[in-house]
């Protein structure tokens, strides 16, 4: 079996076809290397997700290895009791971090409750009858493994290229519909305009993933401004998910603050059950988080939310970026990493 990347539910779907097995347990783990998320055929009957979420809350797993937390995703899994102790586990935690005093909520800074908000990376297969396992090492990002730099830049470098082809293709979609709007019975027509010149401009000097999702954010914009009905934007935590269904009110694990943020089903079906969505990771200061964890000053995403944070009138993305913040932003983060202090 060759090691796959890209989307976790296509990952998923892939491998219950290439295994042809209609009974399946499938457990994978993040690129933050502590946390698993469960998924059986045909149905969740050993409470397989569960079982896999709870793992990470488990406070005699802090600092256990890869092998010591499936180990005991599949010991819950067998057991049946994946949901008794997921609830009973992140209740402890949610009570814990909620009742800290604020003054140390300042001081622990930003790497708390929402660090549960991870994607897939690496591919355990669990067969529902018998024991046989097969283990797949899927992201080079795990510190449990080693991998060569040109892994790390084999991986991004195809992630890039496959969204830049779509972040372009999707930006000259725009440009068309743009120049075929009829502008007396388009309102949003020049909206939609700056939304297509900032996408431009964002394209043009993107410099990673998290700048090729913004084009894709921009381009949505656009199109909800020609629309005589405009829609809400794309996902909040993750825009490739595509167009939002609905807002909801978030608050992280652990959080007192709450935000009004746009979700596609798939990540409001996660918060409704208390599990963590998928969300776009992006390295800063030598780790992967939630792209929404960088400091504002420093990403127009992470301020904006790829637009589910804004008001949607007159604070739009493509007004933002023509005021200057993208360019700003940039400097800021340039500035930041030209003087940050070497790692230890």
């Amino acid at each position: 079996m060759s090691t796959l990347y890209g989307d976790p539910r296509t990952l998923a779907a892939v491998l219950k076809e290439r295994l042809d097995r209609q009974q399946l347990i499938l457990i994978t783990n993040d690129a933050y290397g502590k946390w698993l998320t469960g998924t059986e055929w045909p149905t969740d009957a050993h409470q397989t997700r569960d079982a896999a979420s709870a793992v990470g809350f488990l406070k005699e797993l802090d600092d256990a290895g890869l092998a010591a937390r499936v180990g005991k995703a599949v010991e819950l899994i067998k057991a049946g009791n994946g949901t008794e102790v997921y609830k009973a586990e992140t209740a402890r935690i949610d009570k814990e971090y909620s009742a800290r005093p604020r003054a140390e909520e300042k001081a622990s800074g930003s790497s708390g409750g929402s660090g549960t908000l991870l994607a897939l990376a690496a591919v355990l297969v669990l067969a529902v009858v018998g024991a046989a396992l097969l283990v797949r090492r899927r992201s080079p990002r795990h510190t449990a493994f080693t991998f060569p730099d040109a892994v790390f830049a084999a991986e991004e470098a195809a992630d890039e290229a496959g969204l830049r082809s779509r972040a372009a293709a999707e930006l000259l979609a725009l440009g068309e519909a743009v120049e075929h709007a009829d502008g007396a019975a388009t309102p949003g027509l020049s909206r939609a305009l700056d939304a297509y010149d900032a996408a431009d401009r964002v394209l043009d000097a993107a410099r990673g993933l998290p700048d090729l999702v913004g084009v894709l954010a921009l381009v949505a914009e656009g199109r909800s401004a020609l629309d005589p009905a405009p829609g809400i934007p794309l996902c909040f935590f993750d825009p490739r998910h595509g167009t939002a269904v609905r807002r909801t009110t978030w608050r992280p694990l652990g959080r007192r603050e709450r935000a009004d943020v746009a979700v596609c089903e798939d990540c409001g079906q996660a918060l409704r059950t208390r599990r963590a969505p998928q969300v776009l990771a992006v390295r800063d200061q030598g780790r992967t988080v939630p792209y929404f964890e960088v400091p504002a000053e420093r990403s127009l995403w992470a301020a904006t939310g790829y637009g589910s944070l804004l008001s949607g009138t007159d604070d739009t993305l493509a007004a933002r970026v023509g005021a200057g913040e993208f360019s700003r932003a940039r400097q800021q983060s340039e500035v930041f990493r030209d003087h940050r202090p070497p790692a230890r």
